[in-house]
Formats: structure tokens, sequence, C-alpha cells
């Protein structure tokens, strides 16, 4: 497993002064880096319909862009191209154990590893992100500027691309494999490839309220939830019809307010909601599905590896009760089961050790075998 390290300061520096507040280059947080997938397997994921690719490129200084999947790339050239591929994490078990360097940021926040293989010249041209990203230099050279954050002029260089207009650094810098740059939300930057290189994106970000009201809206009506209806009786006398006076206007927002204030319904809205991952996922099912017997006898010889990009999260509101969201549903066990709970959630890998006396709790090892049976989680073999 990869482990990052940060000279120049803590953890508890990091988030402190730069998380979410200004840009950093690490130098070596990676050291002895080696790719984790080759720019071959990558341009042979980009080929599948069901992952997200992008190839951008410059001809003769105007932008172009095109969506995968991808049958060749011969036509390209030797330079100003770059191939991006978008939840990589999910397709290759190597690239998922990446995120687990990242883990100091909840997972609920986490998004995706995006990769990109870029030729001299090639990027994808100055822009802004709405999310944190830590750019991961694999093999090769490239150069990359950030700017400060600020009211920088947006505009669509090409359908797919959104650019800024050009901006002064604050970094401007040469990375290397294994150097990692750190930029939050907000801030211009751009990478231009100085040499065939390969790059990996971690990035983080939560929901906006409005993706979060609408989840909300959707999970009230699958469940048949929120449906009580304003109770007024011993109104006065409305003399104006045509308004909503401040008391209706108050009764209608009490309305609202009681569903957000509903703690127990909240919990299973956002559990649900951030469990659900946004990217297909690679689940391999198993041909032959295993029984609860075979299923433990195999758990004292191996490990359960998570599948990449699979969402596993419990509440501190209710974790207690033995619940817990995988991939959007709910799943409620005893409280002995707890501590194993808390374990699959929190490891990508874990043994028999780590499920404890949850093995003997008959539910808990059904459930479990359903998620091992559908490929949510396989044997480390």
């Amino acid at each position: 497993m990869l482990t990052l390290q940060l000279n120049q300061f803590s953890l508890e520096d990091f988030l402190a002064n730069y998380w979410q507040q200004k840009p950093v280059l690490i130098r070596q947080g990676f050291p002895g880096w080696q790719d984790l997938i080759s720019p071959d397997e990558l341009a042979g994921l980009a080929c599948e319909p069901q992952i997200e690719s992008r190839l951008i490129c410059r001809k003769a200084g105007q932008w172009q862009a095109q969506n995968g999947p991808f049958e060749q790339y011969g036509h390209l050239g030797e330079r100003d191209w770059t191939l991006v591929v978008q939840a990589v994490d999910h397709w290759s078990p190597e690239v998922a154990a990446l995120v687990q360097a990242f883990m100091f940021i909840p997972q609920w926040r986490f998004d995706d590893v995006m990769i990109s293989y870029a030729v001299p010249g090639g990027g994808v041209g100055p822009h802004i992100d709405l999310y944190d990203v830590f750019i991961c230099q694999g093999s090769g050279r490239r150069r990359w500027r950030v700017g400060e954050r600020g009211p920088h002029r947006q505009f669509v260089a090409h359908a797919c691309l959104l650019h800024t207009d050009p901006f002064e650094p604050v970094i401007d810098a040469e990375l290397t494999a294994g150097d990692i740059l750190y930029i939050p939300p907000g801030f211009p930057h751009d990478g231009v490839t100085l040499e065939h290189s390969m790059s990996f994106s971690v990035g983080f970000r939560s929901q906006p309220a409005r993706n979060m009201i609408s989840g909300l809206a959707d999970y009230l009506i699958d469940h048949e939830l929120g449906t009580g209806l304003i109770h007024d009786p011993g109104r006065p006398r409305q003399r104006h019809p045509g308004q909503i006076n401040a008391s209706d206007f108050g009764l209608i927002r009490q309305q609202m307010q009681a569903v957000l204030s509903d703690a127990a319904l909240m919990a299973d809205f956002t559990g649900a909601m951030l469990s659900v991952t946004k990217c297909e996922l690679d689940l391999q099912a198993l041909e032959w599905p295993l029984n609860s017997a075979e299923l433990l006898s195999r758990l004292q010889q191996a490990a359960l590896v998570r599948t990449g990009g699979l969402r596993c999260l419990y509440l501190q509101e209710n974790i207690a009760q033995g619940i817990c969201y995988i991939d959007g549903e709910k799943y409620v066990f005893s409280a002995g089961c707890v501590p194993a709970l808390i374990n699959l959630c929190d490891q990508s890998w874990i043994d028999a050790a780590q499920l404890g006396e949850a093995l003997q709790d008959m539910d808990f090892v059904e459930a479990l075998l359903g998620w091992v049976n559908k490929g949510y989680w396989y044997f480390d073999e």
C-alpha cells in the first residue's frame, strides 16, 4: 500500500492551514513512485462504453475534445493531446489502493481517481475545479501553474471544455514522479506535459444543497414519507385571499423544517444518498455462488477486499443501533455487529478477526454472503 509522506508539515498542519484554503506542492509525497497502471491499460479502459473518458487536443491553436469510447489512437500524433479516464479506481485494484493514502478525509467526500496520459504539449487548458484534488504525478514530467482564487472569467473553449482567462501563478513548478500538487476548489490551474507522462488525480467533493434537496425529495417520494398536511384549526378570517400572510408562511416553513428536524429520517436519507457511487462499479458476481458455510471457511484462509469505488458508510448518529449504508441501501444488524460494521466501512481490506463476533450472527453472515456473491467484496487469494 502506498504511504503518503508529508515532509514539510504534519497531516494536522495540512488540514488546519491548507485544506480548502490554499494550494501547496508536496515534493516526493510518494517517494519511489511506480505507475499503478500503464498507458496501454488506460487506453484499453477508454475503449469500454461504460467507462467515462475524453480525448482533448489542440490543433492550430484551437481546443478540441471528444468523449469516449475510443477505438484507436494512432491518428493523434506525438504532440498536444491528452487522454483522461474517470473513476479508474473502480476498475483497477492497484489504483483503488491509492485512495487509502488519502483517507484522512472521510470517504463520503471522496469522488474518484481520474487518470490522464499526455504527450508533450498535452493538457486540458487553464480551468477552475469545484472540488479538492490531489494531483499525483506519475511517470514523466508536467509543468503546473496555479493562480489565486478570485473573480476569474470563465468561457467555453469547446462544448466539453470550460476554460478561464490567463492568470498570474502563485505556484509555477515542474512535477516529477512522486510529487503531489494539492489544489482546493476555486483556484485556476493549468498543467502542460513536458514529456510522455501519467497523472493520477484523487478528487474530493461535497454535494451542493440543490442536489441534497432534490435527493431528499426523491427519497421522501420513494419511501412515502413527508405526506402530512398543514393543520390549522381556529384560523382567523382571511381578508386578502391572494395573500400568503406571515402566519401561513410560518406554517409552510414549519412543515418543511419538520422533515429536516427528523433526525432518523435525515440520517437514513444521508447515508443512502452519499453511499451511492456516481459511476458504474466493476462487479464480478461469483459464477458459482458460495453458501454460508463455504464463506466462513474461506474467511479463515483469506481476507476480503472491497471492490474499487464501492461506498460503505455509517453515521455517528445511529451506528450504535447497528445501522450502515452500502451502495444506497440501509442495513440493520444487532448491536453485537457494530465493531464489524465499523471495520467493514473504515477498511478496504478485512479479515475474520476484524469481523469478530459478527460472524456468529446469521443475519450478518447472510448479508455478507450476498455482498460477496454479488461482487461487492472478493477474497484476496
